[in-house]
């Protein structure tokens, strides 16, 4: 599997951003492995939230939420994806698969970091690959709470949003992940902050995991992860812990994905699911510490 790094030099000086790195090595599945980054901020033996991002992102999204949960005393785990932040990043598109992805996590948050009792945190990819590690190894997870993401099959309905997202992401010529972000927010950015989502990008070559990821959420019955995600979603219908849905009011991607979760997961009844007004698909840029504040409530 040929590899790609990042320069530590295109991570300097980014905008509210002075977390240490930290890496750990799991195994690529193809007989290697693979050096993925993430964050832990906050007191080392305070409850665990664990703050997964999605496409086409990294963990910088999570700036704003990480000090309002240290401060709270909680333990903050934000790793980057494969691909991703400064996560290494396999070069072919082939290498990325949805499998390969969950394993990835698993590997890094359950074979070294160890984590118990943890709550988790995940919108767009983040909760795809996320949800799907929670479900395969519930015993490990305390809580979980979800923002503008789902466990999609391929038996429901596509918008048309993400159908036109995902055609964009195949055919543009220039996929400036930047300006990805910034139109996926309700508010405009800073020029410092979308530079800041580039950093992991030095040029195309890097962003083979970035162009993969929209064709990799399953449209149809027959695709390869709709068998494991319907699995997943057998779990969650017999899920008792506590279940949070933190949706936005203006993202036209997920609008409706939390109503499965709330109608089916027996630990959403009676939580105080919330509608975060005023914000876009990355909710976490445009509100990052309210989301980050009730999820403070929701750990207790």
């Amino acid at each position: 599997m040929k590899v790609l790094r990042t320069p530590d030099e295109r991570f300097e000086s980014l905008p509210g951003f002075g977390f240490a790195a930290h890496y750990a090595h799991v195994p690529d599945g193809d007989g290697g492995t693979l050096r993925m980054h993430y964050l832990d901020e906050g007191p080392a033996d305070g409850p665990v939230v664990l703050l997964m991002h999605g496409e086409p992102s990294w963990c910088f999204l999570y700036r704003t939420m990480i000090p309002v949960l240290a401060d709270a005393g909680l333990r903050c785990i934000a790793p980057d994806l494969v691909g991703f932040g400064r996560s290494d990043k396999p070069t072919e598109r082939d290498d990325y698969t949805y499998a390969r992805h969950v394993e990835w996590v698993r590997s890094l948050l359950l074979d070294v970091l160890d984590l118990h009792d943890v709550t988790f945190f995940g919108q767009d990819w983040g909760g795809l690959v996320g949800l799907r590690v929670v479900a395969e190894n519930p015993d490990r997870f305390a809580r979980v709470a979800i923002g503008n993401t789902g466990l999609p099959t391929g038996l429901e309905p596509i918008t048309d949003a993400f159908l036109q997202w995902q055609e964009f992401s195949q055919t543009t010529p220039n996929f400036d992940v930047g300006v990805i972000v910034s139109m996926g927010a309700a508010e405009p950015m800073p020029p410092e902050v979308v530079d800041a989502y580039n950093a992991p990008f030095p040029d195309d070559s890097y962003k083979a995991g970035a162009r993969v990821f929209p064709t990799l959420v399953p449209t149809s019955p027959e695709d390869p992860a709709s068998a494991a995600n319907l699995a997943a979603r057998a779990v969650f219908e017999a899920w008792e812990k506590p279940f949070l849905l933190l949706f936005s009011d203006q993202d036209p991607v997920t609008r409706g994905a939390d109503r499965w979760f709330a109608q089916h997961v027996p630990g959403a009844a009676g939580q105080p699911h919330t509608t975060i007004g005023g914000a876009g698909h990355f909710l976490q840029e445009d509100r990052g510490p309210e989301v980050a504040r009730h999820l403070v409530a929701f750990v207790g």
